[in-house]
């Protein structure tokens, strides 16, 4: 069943503290500037907002001027990184050293696309920074200042606000973590006026050289402050899931949350780790003639409209729950306000422990359902013998 992937503590043990120089976000920005003048990277992939509008967008910035519109952490997740990642990468090199700014959850699912060949990441720089979270797409776009100006007060304090998404509320993965994911982290916790950078490959190291920088610089407070948040935010992880688990016990509690369903499919198109071109959903091979439809509904008795919308949910967990990083996208899609990010992510914690697998953790590590163990699942295979080892390991 292990696929001896753990997640330790063993984060690099120095790095580059930077003071603050007028606010965080100008800090970051000089050193992409810098990046970009001495040509370190050829273009470098970040959120910005639309200019006129109150949206937010990716763009592949070149012209240092858009970083007047450019942010590191706006108060919303439009488009998931990972998935913009994806739509100019999988089909090969771009022949352009690109640098992409993410937040954790988007970083791990770059990797996870990456291992089903859905990114090519050769030439590129995978940056992270300290996430606080995200609020509400639906309630950002009634209010936008209001939840700007929210989302401002809450990072500055880092506070686990109920009025942030609910993914977020639940994160505790919303720094670095001890793996091969990203090649360079921007810890924003710890001393305060302080931004650190932080080596977590050989090419973040590589470009932290480039940029004039050593990494003398300890981490100790920004690992406190971390682990202290890491804490916090897992214990009220905990009482999500078994809030969730005892919701869910029951087929017809599950089914319930998934009721409103209207087949938009926009959870499966927000979902960064939902690739096919052509979705079984979308095809037609459930596009039934009419008497197909009469025959269905004479031997169920009833039939409901839309067709299959909770085999479209059910098949769509089994897809892709193994790779998924609770980002809750989906959830910030749906038109009716189902609970989909947070049901597939109680499934996934379950499923992703079966096989001891932390998806986006490390790029080495193979897809559970990529490889074959022998001994895996003795428990269901058989019980008897699965007891017997058990027995004599305690021994």
């Amino acid at each position: 069943m292990s696929n001896n992937q753990k997640e330790t503590k063993n984060y690099p043990n120095k790095g580059k503290s930077l003071p603050v120089e007028k606010s965080i976000k100008d800090t970051v920005f000089n050193i992409f500037k810098k990046a970009l003048e001495e040509n370190i990277f050829d273009a470098l992939l970040i959120p910005a907002k639309v200019p006129d509008t109150d949206a937010y967008s990716w763009i592949l910035l070149q012209d240092e001027s858009l970083f007047d519109i450019a942010d590191p952490l706006p108060p919303v997740m439009t488009v998931q990184g990972g998935r913009a990642l994806s739509s100019f990468s999988k089909n090969g090199e771009l022949g352009l050293k690109i640098a992409a700014l993410l937040r954790p959850c988007e970083a791990r699912a770059v990797i996870e696309l990456f291992k089903l060949h859905q990114v090519d990441l050769d030439n590129m720089t995978l940056i992270t920074i300290d996430c606080p979270g995200a609020m509400p797409l639906a309630d950002y776009m009634n209010d936008p200042k209001k939840i700007a100006d929210s989302f401002k007060k809450i990072s500055e304090k880092w506070e686990i606000s109920e009025s942030l998404r609910p993914a977020c509320q639940n994160c505790h993965r919303f720094s670095l973590m001890d793996g091969t994911g990203p090649d360079l982290h921007i810890g924003l916790l710890g001393e305060n006026n302080k931004v650190t950078l932080i080596a977590n490959s050989p090419e973040g190291n590589d470009l932290l050289e480039k940029l004039g920088f050593e990494s003398k610089d300890s981490l100790d407070k920004w690992k406190t402050e971390k682990e202290k948040l890491v804490k916090e935010k897992t214990k009220k992880r905990e009482s999500f899931l078994k809030e969730w688990q005892e919701k869910t016990k029951n087929p017809d509690g599950f089914f319930n949350e998934l009721n409103k369903c209207i087949n938009c499919h926009n959870c499966m198109n927000a979902c960064p780790i939902c690739y096919c071109q052509q979705c079984y959903f979308d095809s037609q091979m459930i596009n039934f003639k009419p008497e197909i439809y009469l025959k269905k509904s004479r031997e169920k008795g009833a039939l409901r409209f839309p067709l299959n919308t909770m085999l479209f949910h059910i098949g769509r967990m089994s897809h892709m729950v193994l790779s998924c990083v609770a980002c809750g996208a989906c959830e910030d899609a749906c038109p009716v306000s189902i609970p989909v990010g947070r049901l597939f992510s109680m499934v996934g914690d379950k499923t992703q422990k079966q096989f001891d697998y932390v998806p986006g953790l490390n790029r080495e590590d193979p897809l559970p359902l990529q490889i074959f163990k022998e001994d895996e699942f003795c428990e269901v295979e058989t019980p008897n013998e699965c007891e017997e080892k058990a027995t004599e390991e305690v021994k």
